[in-house]
This record gives C-alpha cells, sequence and structure tokens, in this order.
C-alpha cells in the first residue's frame, strides 16, 4: 500500500488536469465561439460536441479519474496516513464532487435537454440561452474544482 496510493495519486494528478484542461478550454473559449454562432448553428455544434465527446479516452478520464478518487478516499479512511494525506483527501473529495457527480447532476440534464428541443424553434432560442448562462456557469465548477483536485494531490506528493 505504501507505494500503491502515491501511485495512484500521480495518476489521478494527470487525470484531473486533463480533465480541467478540457473543462478550461471549453469555459474560456468554445462556449464563447458557439455563443457567436446563429442559434441553430450554436445548438447543432454543441449537439455534436456532446455525442463525440464519449469516447473511452474522455470518458476514462472523467470518470476514471473520479473511481480512482473513491479508491483513495477509501485509503486515506481506511488508515494511510502518510505525510499529505489531508491533500489526498482534500483532492480526492473535491474532483469527486466537482466533476463526475456536477457532470451528472448538471450539465448532462442540460446537454439532454438542448438536444430535445428544435433549434430552429423560440423555445431552442430560449434553451440555448439558459445553456450557455447554466452549462458555461457549471463548467467553470468543473474547471476550479479538477485544477483544484490536481494541486491538492500535488501537495500530498511533495
Amino acid at each position: 500500500m505504501s507505494t500503491l496510493v502515491p501511485a495512484l495519486t500521480i495518476i489521478a494528478a494527470i487525470g484531473s488536469g486533463v480533465v480541467g484542461g478540457v473543462f478550461f478550454a471549453f469555459s474560456n473559449f468554445v462556449m464563447a465561439a458557439l455563443a457567436r454562432l446563429p442559434v441553430p448553428q450554436g445548438i447543432a455544434a454543441m449537439n455534436a460536441i456532446n455525442i463525440t465527446v464519449i469516447t473511452p479516452t474522455f470518458m476514462t478520464a472523467l470518470f476514471g479519474t473520479g473511481l480512482l478518487c473513491l479508491v483513495l478516499i477509501g485509503a486515506v479512511l481506511l488508515g494511510w496516513s502518510q505525510s499529505g494525506s489531508y491533500w489526498l483527501l482534500a483532492g480526492a473529495v473535491i474532483y469527486f464532487i466537482g466533476n463526475p457527480i456536477v457532470t451528472m447532476i448538471f450539465n448532462v440534464p442540460l446537454n439532454d435537454a438542448l438536444a430535445a428541443v428544435d433549434p430552429a424553434s423560440a423555445n431552442g432560442a430560449a434553451v440555448w440561452a439558459n445553456h450557455l448562462s447554466q452549462w458555461v456557469m457549471w463548467n467553470h465548477v468543473r474547471t476550479v474544482t479538477a485544477i483544484v483536485a490536481m494541486a491538492c494531490f500535488i501537495m500530498a506528493l511533495i
């Protein structure tokens, strides 16, 4: 266990960094670019992204890192008490809540609502406007929590 937990912590730091980077891009320029498109095109582009993102690589990064965080939380709670264990626990909890949980509770339902509307309708425009504000806000949460978790994992290793 003494070498396994640090190795898993390195993997969690890398996973958090990858996920945080993807979400950082969306928060900083992808969504702004989509918002500049006419509503039907913005909706179509976002719907295409939401389908395309479901790849083994990204799902492993997002949810695999979340699963790894549960293992690390268990390791700390079951008595792994090396220096940095509080950083490790903080990073794992922050990532798990801020990424897989926020994604499933907030971002996915917003994506599902967007996929269900007619992009050319007035309702489509309203759903898109809501998507641009709410989805982006929750994406900021995912971005910050992934980056903070990565920093915590690094601190746990120092």
